[in-house]
């Protein structure tokens, strides 16, 4: 298992890190669009539908995304879309963890498709406009979800339950603790201020998501980050209501020994959008 985990992260690397770095962000977006769409075909499968339906979902994902780039959308800025992402993934994950595993399998099955579908093709266009500002920017929102992914993992080991019995969603993510979230919270901040020493030091010509909140003062930034870290544990914790409703511990084994696509971004969907947001206004 872990030689197929170092395999597939050295081949995504050797994909994704030159189109990330290239001068043009269209081959980084080209490729974001194809992972996309194959999270499109997962998240199809993970709520019941079989093929063709699933290569139809995946198709129209990418159909779709790659409409608004030829229609110019990347180039226009969209506060009014991040700002309404940015409220349905609040209530969403309000709902999570009130409802739990059950209410989702309740919902309509065609409602739950269109759902992840439009939440996947928003999520392209955060990404695809975050390659646009720059490289240094759309770094710094990925690395925000990693880093609040790590420092959960590792508070989470170190005092999960010890500060607060009850855990977090446990019949969703009983592993997930407010110890965890906490700690992930510190790391962001952490980053946050390391990063922003590093683009003054550096002179960055492209500024870091962070320098860019810290032009609205400290503050600011602690709350904004707070908040993204918070988003991207609901982003994490909806994907586990999904699957655990499926019956399933894996959204595909796309990606072997990482599961599939969906495992890797699944923090990244609510936290992209709500990082344009907030770059945006």
């Amino acid at each position: 298992m872990l030689k197929q985990r170092v395999i597939t992260a050295v081949l995504l690397l050797l994909v994704l890190l030159p189109a990330l770095f290239y001068q043009d962000a269209a081959p980084f977006n080209f490729l974001a669009l194809l992972f996309i769409a194959a999270a499109a075909w997962e998240w199809a499968r993970l709520n019941g539908y079989e093929l063709p339906a699933s290569y139809l979902a995946g198709a129209l994902c990418a159909l779709t995304c790659a409409g608004l780039w030829w229609a110019g959308v990347l180039a226009q800025t969209l506060p009014q879309v991040w700002l309404v992402t940015g409220a349905v993934w609040v209530l969403l994950g309000s709902w999570v963890l009130r409802a739990g595993v059950p209410a989702w399998g309740q919902l309509n099955r065609s409602f739950r498709l269109g759902l992840g579908l439009l939440a996947l093709v928003v999520t392209w266009l955060a990404v695809a406009q975050a390659r646009l500002v720059g490289t240094n920017f759309l770094l710094s929102v990925f690395a925000l979800v990693w880093v609040a992914d790590i420092g959960a993992y590792f508070a989470g080991r170190t005092w999960g339950g010890r500060l607060v019995k009850r855990k977090l969603a446990a019949s969703i993510s009983p592993g997930k603790s407010w110890e965890g979230v906490w700690g992930g919270m510190v790391a962001v901040l952490l980053l946050a201020w390391a990063w922003t020493r590093f683009d003054v030091g550096t002179q960055a010509t492209v500024p870091s998501f962070y320098s860019h909140l810290a032009e609205r003062g400290a503050v600011f930034v602690v709350i904004a980050c707070l908040f993204l870290a918070a988003m991207s544990v609901v982003g994490d914790l909806f994907e586990s209501l999904v699957k655990r409703s499926a019956g399933v511990k894996d959204s595909s084994k796309l990606l072997p020994g990482h599961g599939g696509v969906l495992d890797r971004v699944d923090a990244l969907l609510p936290s992209l959008p709500l990082a344009m947001m907030l770059y945006t206004f």
